[in-house]
């Protein structure tokens, strides 16, 4: 993904790039102020471009040293946000191993290559999602993930605020709704200085956010359109891939076993995770992009895949 992406259709993985290099012209209002992965990966590009020629002196000069530091801070920013899944799974109640499993499944994805082999901000917001989960399912141990989630979200992403809701009624047993909310004014206010930074510099009118969240609005009738298609639904099937699968089947094999009939697989999972799904959907609807932002529903595929995998064996074996 990394060597062989073409460019020529994807203007998102253009505009970041410009960004890297600390160019915010030409823009999309859209991107401009993802700032965070584009900035660290325009620092770390600077001693990379210094040996890159010498590694692969075949590669010609220009983005490819920019390119490969967004292709290190990506895949280790989705190895911290895997880290989240994997710990998120352990506290519902599935085996360390199931949880490995679940977590290897969900990085096979094609969101998983392209989050972390392209010049991209998605992996930021996924780590996002996946330290909003593991803070919910900690508790108050975990109250250092949902202020970094608080404080990072709204630069990772504006859509960010579609979350809060879910983290403030589901994350109050890990932190008190006010501290919550003064996490997220010091997210708030690195975003507004951000904006006043980025339409300073580039003269453009604060206004342009505004009507640019409201056009969104328009995405959600071709949304719903795509989502009932043949094509949109193998879209969102295809998310997780043939792991999809194996969360229904899982259901479906745990009533049919008499010995277990009483119990419930998903006894550990709850409102929370339904929650979750709903925020996914709501991105799903305003982005268009079905597969890309369904994939933020990672944390809780995981947790259940891992379940399905923790109870394999007496899911397998009729009574």
């Amino acid at each position: 993904m990394y060597v062989h992406f073409d460019f020529s259709h994807s203007p998102d993985t253009r505009s970041y790039l410009r960004m890297g290099a600390g160019r915010f012209d030409s823009i999309r209002v859209t991107h401009r102020y993802r700032v965070l992965v584009p900035a660290a990966a325009g620092a770390l590009a600077a001693p990379i471009a210094k040996v890159y020629g010498q590694v692969w002196p075949q590669r010609p000069a220009g983005q490819w040293p920019l390119r490969f530091a967004f292709y290190l801070l990506n895949c280790g920013i989705l190895a911290v946000a895997a880290a989240c899944w994997y710990n998120g799974a352990v506290l519902t109640g599935s085996s360390p191993t199931a949880a490995v499993l679940a977590m290897l499944a969900v990085l096979t994805s094609r969101w998983a290559a392209y989050a972390a082999g392209l010049p991209l901000t998605d992996s930021l917001y996924l780590l996002v999602f996946g330290l909003a989960y593991y803070s919910v399912r900690r508790g108050p141990a975990g109250k250092w993930a949902l202020v970094a989630a608080l404080v990072v979200g709204p630069l990772s992403k504006e859509s960010f605020f579609l979350l809060v809701p879910w983290l403030l009624w589901f994350g109050r047993h890990t932190l008190s709704s006010l501290k919550q909310l003064l996490g997220l004014a010091a997210g708030a206010t690195a975003l507004l200085i951000t904006h006043h930074f980025v339409d300073s510099r580039i003269g453009a009118a604060p206004t342009q956010s505004v009507s640019n969240a409201w056009a969104h609005l328009a995405n959600i009738t071709y949304s719903l359109h795509r989502a009932a298609s043949p094509k949109g639904l193998g879209e969102v099937l295809s998310i997780f891939g043939l792991f999809t699968l194996i969360v229904p089947l899982a259901l479906v094999l745990n009533k049919r076993n008499a010995r277990f009939n009483s119990l419930s697989l998903y006894a550990t999972l709850g409102r929370a995770e339904i929650g979750l799904l709903a925020v996914v959907g709501v991105h799903m609807l305003l982005s268009g992009d079905l597969g890309r932002m369904g994939y933020l529903a990672a944390p809780a595929f995981c947790a259940a895949l891992a379940l399905a995998f923790t109870h394999w064996q007496r899911l397998v074996v009729r009574a």
